[in-house]
Formats: structure tokens, sequence, C-alpha cells
């Protein structure tokens, strides 16, 4: 492995490197171009440097794992992580996991983890597989179609499975509907830019980008209440939502409809958003490199209908698949920024308060010290050696740690080894992909067109 370069002590008098653009521009970079620019400033300004936003606190990047541990390892009371994660706000509402603070952050958590780990996840394992092979067992043969829209369709079915407990009946597919329609609000820079600015989000009628998100936002919001109020009349199931409508808190008081409405909205977008761009980076990288694709499916020959979800986990060239996928192009490029109440020392640096700490996946996923050739797609880094959390962390990492990490992971392996095993597809064209802004996630730009040439019916 290459020897990480010596890290140079900095003395108290040293400034900490600061980006010299304007803000406006910095600003700009960061929304519609932010991997050359995050790139380009690393190789100017080092592992740690300072840079300003337009309606933002001056940011602190990091991108040496010395540094991101002392962030993940520090106090959380230190920070002020709901007004780093405002943005996503307008989706979500501001009484989800996401967007509380201190001891009310610990608890939702803790009631929320059961579903997402453990035996409970993986009895899920049986409903990722069918509507996996449900939803690919109906697209055209010999026709392109877009792979991420057609992943989006699979982990959404899927989170609203997981959630509500069904997502065949008119309510459900009125809000799969909905939901799909209001994410496609940020596919561009500009609709992005919507999140970024709120100077921007003015309801100038229907047609307007922030009018059409609010009406399809509201609707989503009438349904998921409708169905809140519904199902506290009726018996309760195995469902999240029927886990939350029991959960009682310290003083034995139940969730408000409003807070389960952003608990639910919370669940719903962070639970299958990203993990659709990740399938479809996926299946772009198996048919990308021949003997990736080759290696992934003498691993699965064994597999079959009978096969526990269990063991299909556990694969080991799957699993450094599904690795080397979030590493290349991590969904998010930072973690969720985190201000400082109060100062702190990082990396040899006297950081004032009210600076917002922003760990840099992408430039850490990137560093040639741990993944020599990173531009390469190597799944063999995985198999060769383990990363710690700070070399590696596509689910950003402490108590900010995404809760779904581990059922994120077992959907993607699930899906790609069932439409793998039933189905032969290619690739529209071998030309590079590059990642695109949708909203705070990164997605494959034009979805990764691809070809079903066979379809394999008795796995």
């Amino acid at each position: 492995m290459t020897v990480a370069p010596p890290t140079i002590a900095p003395t108290p008098s040293t400034p900490l490197p600061t980006v010299d653009t304007p803000a406006w521009l910095q600003t700009l970079q960061g929304v519609i171009n932010p991997i050359p620019f995050v790139e380009k400033a690393r190789s100017q300004y080092g592992d740690i440097f300072k840079g300003c936003s337009v309606g933002f606190p001056p940011y602190i990047v990091l991108s040496h794992p010395d540094g991101i541990e002392q962030v993940f390892t520090a106090n959380p009371d230190l920070f002020d992580s709901v007004s780093g994660n405002q943005i996503i706000a307008p989706i979500t509402g501001n009484q989800g996991l996401l967007l509380l603070e201190g001891k009310a952050h610990q608890q939702r958590r803790k009631l929320l983890m059961p579903p997402f780990h453990g035996e409970r996840m993986r009895a899920y394992g049986e409903t990722m597989r069918a509507i996996a092979t449900q939803v690919s067992q109906q697209w055209p043969h010999h026709q392109s179609f877009v792979m991420r829209t057609a992943t989006q369709e699979i982990t959404l079915r899927v989170i609203l499975q997981t959630v509500f407990g069904i997502d065949n009946n008119e309510r459900f597919q009125r809000l799969r509907q909905l939901l799909s329609e209001m994410l496609h609000t940020f596919d561009t820079p500009l609709g992005s830019s919507h999140l970024f600015f709120t100077g921007l989000q003015k309801d100038f009628g229907p047609w307007s980008i922030w009018g059409k998100f609010l009406r399809r936002r509201q609707e989503i919001n009438d349904l998921i209440l409708t169905e809140i109020q519904e199902r506290r009349h009726q018996p309760l199931g195995e469902d999240i939502l029927s886990l939350l409508l029991v959960a009682r808190d310290e003083r034995g008081e139940s969730m408000a409809d409003t807070e389960l409405r952003d608990e639910l909205m919370t669940l719903l977008f962070a639970g299958h958003e990203t993990t659709a761009s990740a399938l479809a980076w996926a299946f772009y990288w198996i048919h990308k490199i021949p003997k990736v694709r080759t290696k992934l499916l003498a691993e699965l020959s064994d597999i079959t209908l009978d096969t526990d979800p269990n063991d299909i986990a556990k694969l080991p060239y799957l699993s450094a698949i599904c690795s080397e996928t979030l590493r290349i192009y991590p969904l998010v490029i930072f973690t969720f920024g985190r201000i400082l109440k109060q100062p702190m020392e990082i990396m040899g640096y006297d950081l004032p308060s009210g600076v917002m700490l922003s760990p840099c996946i992408y430039l850490v996923h990137h560093r040639e010290d741990l993944y020599p050739n990173p531009k390469e797609f190597q799944p063999e880094r995985f198999l060769e050696r383990q990363f710690s959390p700070y070399e590696y962390l596509p689910f950003g990492g402490s108590n900010r740690r995404c809760l779904g990490y581990a059922f994120a992971l077992f959907e993607m392996k699930l899906i790609l080894a069932t439409i793998l095993k039933q189905t032969l597809l290619s690739l529209v064209n071998q030309q590079s992909i590059q990642p695109v802004r949708r909203g705070i996630t990164f997605t494959p730009a034009g979805g990764v067109p691809m070809v079903v040439t066979t379809t394999n019916t008795t796995p």
C-alpha cells in the first residue's frame, strides 16, 4: 500500500488555508460542479481549508482521516447539526430524525433503529427480491430503458412496503407517483439551486419550479396524514408506521401526527433515493468492466430462489462491488455539516465557533495513499484490506451516520443478485458516465441507459 505523506503540524501562527475566490463563485461552483471544485481546492490548499458560501456559515473542508476522526469522536454537544442540515427541511419537514438535536435525536434514533438492523431488517429480504423480480420482468427486451428510473421504482416500492406494510393500493400508487415527481424537481442545476438559495423558494404559481414542488408536497403530506389517522384505529402490523404509532417517550406520550408525518417523509426520501442511484451506478460498473461482471456472475452461479437472503448478502465479491460503487462516486459529497458551538482545535488549527465542519467523503475516497488509482473501479480493494470509519465513510459517521446504512447495503446486494441471475443486460453504449447533482445527492448523468437481451425465467 502507498504510504501516506507525513502531515506537517501547523504552528499557532500558521493561518488556515483559505479559498481565495469570491463567496458567490464558491457557491456557484459548489452547487453546479462541486467535484472539480473540491478537487482543485484540495490540490491548492491541502487536507483542511476554509471557504465561504452565500447563505451559509464559513465552512471548513476536511479530507484527512485524522481530522475526520477528531470530528467523529468529539462530543456531539459541541456541534449544532440541525442548522447544518436545514437544507433538506423543505423535503422532510422540521421534526424528522435528521433535524432533531441532542436527547430528542438520541431517543428518536433508538426508536427507529430496530427495523433497519438485525432480524427485523432481514425479514424484508424476500420482499426486496420479489419486488426486484416483478419490476425487472416488465422491462422491454431489446429496447433502451433508463436503469436509474427502474431502480427508483424498485427502491420506492421496497420502502413503502417497509414503512406502511403495503404498496399496491390506490393511495400508495398516487404517493409513489407524487414522490417521484417531487424529487424530479431537483434534477437540474436550476432545480437543485432552490434548496441552496432560500431566496428562490417563492411560489409564483403552479407552473413555477417551487410552486410545483409545494403543491406536490402538500398532496403527499395530506396522503400521509390520512394514512396515519386511519391507522390509529386499525390493528397494528409489522411495518415501521405500526412501530411508531405505539412508541412512547419517557413521559408516556405518543408522537403527534405532524411528527409522524415528518419522520415518514424522512424515511421515504432517505430510504429510497440514494439506494436507487447506488444501484444504477453498480449496474453501470458491472457492465462497463467485463472482468467484474464475469467474476460476479461466477460467484452468483450457485444462487437459487431457495438461497437464504442472508447468505447472498455475505457474498464477498458482491459486497466488494457495492463498497467500491459507494467509494468511487459517493451519493453525497460531504457528510452533513456540523456547526461549532465553541472553539475547537482540529489538525493543529484553532477553529472559531460558528464555522461549519464539512468532512468531504469524495476527497477521502479519492486519496492516493488510501486508494491507489482512485479513479479506477477496483472492487478487490475491499477484499484486500479493511478501512477505518474515517477512511471509508459513504454513510457519514458518528451519531449522524445514516441510520439505514445496513438496510441499504442489504437491499443493494439482494436486488443486484436477483436481477443479474434472471436477466442478461448490456449498456446502450460504453461512454463514460459522470455524476450530476440531484438535489443534495449525486446520480449518474443520463440515468444509465441499458438494454435487456435475455431473461432467465428459472434462476
